[in-house]
């Protein structure tokens, strides 16, 4: 894969399963956890009790959000995507299995593919659920945590 970077476009954080996610300017990514103060990081979300990797964070492409307004006419605001990160010039779905690091500190693995789910197009719009497949963001660890803002660089490891 060529070169690329990109960059932090939203921080994204819900306190509790199924609840709505609020837009942070900077938040800590914790190794092993998750980002401070979000669901995942309390063990609150919705899989965090499944077995397995990539529960930690979720990551989605803003050109993805961007393309579903184009294309489909889906207003999907980056909140109402659930996932914890939206990048800005990231190809996330060439990341599985790969390091990957955002701002100075922060390194994180690519786990899986973020697949939508029901709750998704439940929480928003119709259609969202098929829009989105196969281009509905990366499930993450993070290997070594540092703050996070909106803004830093992502770059590959």
């Amino acid at each position: 894969m060529a070169a690329w970077s990109g960059e932090i476009a939203f921080l994204q954080i819900a306190t509790g399963a199924n609840e709505q996610l609020v837009s942070v300017r900077e938040v800590q990514a914790v190794a092993g956890e998750g980002l401070e103060g979000d669901r995942y990081f309390k063990k609150l979300g919705t899989y965090s009790n499944k077995p397995g990797g990539g529960r930690q964070v979720t990551l989605v492409e803003l050109e993805s959000v961007e393309a579903l307004k184009r294309d489909l006419k889906i207003d999907l605001e980056p909140t109402q995507t659930r996932r914890n990160i939206v990048t800005r010039s990231v190809p996330l779905n060439h990341l599985v299995g790969q390091q990957f690091r955002l701002g100075r500190e922060a390194v994180f693995r690519g786990v899986r593919l973020c697949e939508p789910c029901d709750l998704l197009e439940k929480l928003t719009f119709k259609g969202v659920r098929e829009a989105f497949v196969h281009r509905g963001g990366l499930r993450a660890d993070i290997i070594s945590g540092g703050p996070l803002r909106v803004g830093d660089p992502i770059t590959p490891v």
